[in-house]
């Protein structure tokens, strides 16, 4: 299932304040190995703009901090993707049940299951 499908099915979207500045990072790092073409790395780069004037973004505070950090003591998980899981958690004010976490990391996807959301796509590249 393509994360295009799963914007179809519900559009949206909560993400953690510096997911765009990581998707940036991503497309630069793919472009400097070849991995992605200049078009396709602008294409990329459009399609973020797109998602993000329609997002809601968490931003960083005390709260989220301290959720993070639990994270980090009991998943094993990098301090960036503990703030992705912490801002999804106070998203939905962590009622994870028939919550969904899209991710394509196997470490982060572990641990939003673990934390009780559903993780998807159910099957990654």
């Amino acid at each position: 299932m393509s994360v295009k499908i799963l914007l179809l099915d519900d559009s949206s979207i909560a993400v953690w304040w510096a997911t765009r500045s990581e998707c940036v990072s991503a497309f630069a790092r793919l472009l400097r190995e070849a991995s992605l073409s200049s078009t396709d790395e602008k294409n990329a780069r459009e399609v973020l703009e797109t998602l993000a004037k329609s997002w809601v973004e968490i931003r960083p505070t005390e709260p989220v901090r301290r959720t993070a950090e639990r994270l980090l003591a009991v998943h094993a998980l990098r301090a960036t993707d503990a703030f992705q899981l912490a801002a999804a958690l106070h998203w939905c004010q962590t009622e994870t049940r028939e919550m969904s976490f899209i991710s394509f990391d196997t470490r982060l996807r572990e641990a939003a299951y673990k934390e009780g959301f559903t993780v998807l796509p159910a099957e990654v590249l």
